[in-house]
């Protein structure tokens, strides 16, 4: 269990393929929001002392569910600040992302900083997911974005039965998993690297019961 920034840092600098430049563009992110959040809520203030661990180390744990050594496409739906997107892109260069968000300003935010930190493979798409055009891709993360039932039912149709998804969901993710109806799937909980009581909803999606994939 990563229990301090100091272990979040070290935990995250001995990742496969970071990189001291990989590690310089954090320590970038990390005062951008820091001076982003006295102008909009990005993250809750108080989140802000611990960022290695609470929003870094909690995002990069989901690389470790991903091959390396392969271009992924990665959908992050409901990004928000930009996590787990923006450190997924940083330590994964290689891999195309594309943060969903329909808030403006967070928007605006959100492109400012793929062009500070030279994200080249990251695209911002400023819609609501019900908007988003029906590309499928090869990995579907959403940090508290919506329940379980709801995520699927909007993002469903960017998935294939090879589509991985990513979620980190606290406290409640075996029990959404558990109560989840209607879907041939074979999601299961993950515990997180960073907080003891949180859970990471890991698998795929193989469509709806009663209908063919």
């Amino acid at each position: 269990m990563i229990a301090s920034e100091e272990e979040a840092r070290t935990w995250l600098e001995a990742l496969p393929g970071v990189d001291g430049s990989a590690v310089l563009k954090l320590e970038r992110l990390a005062a951008l929001l820091g001076d982003e959040n006295q102008r909009q809520n990005l993250v809750a203030q108080t989140s802000l002392a611990s960022i290695w661990q609470r929003h870094f180390a909690d995002s990069a744990q989901l690389l470790t569910f991903v091959p390396r050594g392969t271009s992924l496409s990665w959908l992050d739906l409901g990004t928000g600040a930009g996590f787990p997107g923006l450190v997924v892109a940083i330590l994964r260069p290689d891999l195309r992302i594309t943060l969903v968000e329909s808030r403006r300003r967070r928007v605006e935010w959100l492109d400012s900083i793929a062009a500070e930190l030279a994200l080249d493979k990251v695209e911002v798409q400023g819609v609501r997911v019900e908007d988003l055009s029906p590309t499928k891709v090869d990995v579907i993360s959403a940090r508290a974005f919506a329940p379980l039932t709801r995520l699927l039912e909007l993002s469903a149709r960017f998935s294939t039965a090879d589509t991985l998804w990513l979620l980190p969901k606290g406290r409640s993710a075996a029990q959404e998993v558990q109560e989840l109806r209607g879907w041939n799937h074979t999601f299961h909980v993950e515990q997180s690297l960073t907080q003891p009581d949180a859970g990471i909803v890991v698998g795929h999606l193989l469509g709806r019961k009663g209908r063919t994939t």
